[in-house]
């Protein structure tokens, strides 16, 4: 049985367009302290609750900021690349504009900004995603800029 391919192809994949994407997530207290316990950062900030509250300027612990660019990532996957990318080349830009805090639902879009043939690779081209985040009440949380190595459309 053949998978199905959900993720758009590089000839999809033109500068301007907008992906609304329709999964949203809550991050949970759990998925934070095991996500921060997982990835050895012992950071009070993350998992010290009388650290936040007593001696911190937002009064309660800080969603890791790993965990929110990988989710964001995580959330965009299943409209942009799924089945559709050779690999993630990397990231030229990723900032936290506003906190994240237990109990934020984080929804996401994604922009491409630009596309290129890849001059090597003549069944792939090149994307720069622009992924960005926000929160319940339409704050930014989150922009991240990366590039990825795309298949193009199978003959």
């Amino acid at each position: 049985m053949e998978r199905p391919y959900t993720g758009k192809w590089f000839e999809e994949l033109a500068p301007g367009v907008v992906i609304q994407h329709a999964i949203r997530r809550t991050i949970t207290e759990s998925d934070n302290v095991m996500f921060t316990s997982m990835t050895m950062n012992p950071a009070w900030l993350h998992l010290d609750f009388d650290y936040a509250e007593k001696e911190t300027e937002f009064g309660k612990p800080l969603v890791n900021s790993m965990l929110t660019v990988a989710m964001v990532i995580g959330i965009s996957v299943h409209e942009t690349t799924l089945g559709t990318t050779v690999a993630n080349l990397g990231f030229s830009e990723v900032v936290f504009p506003a906190p994240v805090f237990h109990g934020d639902t984080l929804r996401v879009e994604t922009e491409v900004t630009a596309a290129r043939a890849s001059k090597s690779r003549p069944t792939q081209g090149i994307v720069t995603f622009e992924h960005r985040a926000f929160n319940q009440h339409d704050t930014l949380v989150c922009r991240a800029v990366r590039d990825a190595l795309m298949n193009r459309r199978p003959a």
